[in-house]
């Protein structure tokens, strides 16, 4: 698996991710890491005919979840190369099914791309937690949900969760809580008294009109190796429920 770093930066994270991965996987196109200099580029991959290449910034390259971060991307890169559905299915071609005859907002919109992105990862970290513990991915879910329960707009900060930016949206945050705990069910990373089952249950009280079971076990129960036909069914259904209810509540 050939890894290379363009740039100044740690390469340490790299190698370290790499070495891990391999213990289980591999990949046959070589993978470019492009470190950036803005803190707020999000970490992403991106697939060519004869490569990948990893975006990070250089903060984030330099942080505690670096490996972390970069074993997730190897993992979507994988997934990529195995030609898994997750990863060939047109998410605007699943909207077009879900969604046609429907006028839909911009926003509403943004959140069906989350919700199969979602999708993605969940069958990507299939991935990243065969090759190593979730203990540190669960404090990032954990803190990343913290953060956006604390920051609905127009409600005081609730007990132990201090507000620190002007407001997430409460119906996406209620199927990233879905989706993160999903996650770490489908894993074992949770007991019945984790906390993040506290916040979880506070981020759908704060988005009734979202179903939040619903994703909570669509995310969970997803099937480890879906056809290409079953797999974008799944996704019409996800973006369907998710449109339906949040119309449903506003009319």
């Amino acid at each position: 698996m050939d890894v290379h770093v363009q740039g100044p930066g740690p390469t340490a994270p790299f190698l370290s991710a790499r070495d891990r991965f391999e213990t289980e996987h591999d990949l046959t196109l070589p993978v470019e890491i492009q470190l950036r200099d803005d803190p707020d580029e999000r970490t992403w991959a991106g697939h060519y005919d004869d490569h990948h290449v990893l975006n990070i910034s250089r903060q984030a390259a330099s942080s505690a979840m670096a490996p972390e971060l970069v074993l997730h991307e190897f993992a979507h890169m994988a997934r990529y190369e195995q030609e898994h559905p997750s990863h060939t299915q047109s998410t605007e071609e699943v909207l077009y099914l879900a969604l046609a005859g429907k006028s839909v907002e911009r926003r509403k919109l943004t959140h069906c791309y989350q919700i199969a992105n979602h999708m993605k990862d969940i069958y990507a970290d299939d991935i990243t937690l065969s090759v190593g513990p979730g203990k540190k991915l669960l404090s990032f879910l954990e803190s990343s949900l913290a953060a956006a329960v604390a920051d609905r707009p127009g409600t005081p900060p609730r007990p132990g969760l201090e507000r620190i930016s002007p407001g997430a949206d409460p119906e996406i945050t209620a199927v990233n809580a879905a989706f993160a705990l999903a996650l770490a069910e489908r894993h074992d990373l949770v007991d019945d008294g984790h906390r993040l089952y506290d916040i979880a249950h506070a981020a759908a009280m704060d988005a009734p009109e979202v179903p939040f079971g619903e994703f909570n076990r669509r995310f969970r129960e997803l099937a480890r190796d879906p056809d290409t036909s079953s797999y974008r069914q799944v996704l019409v259904e996800a973006t369907r429920s998710y449109v339906g209810g949040v119309e449903s509540a506003a009319d």
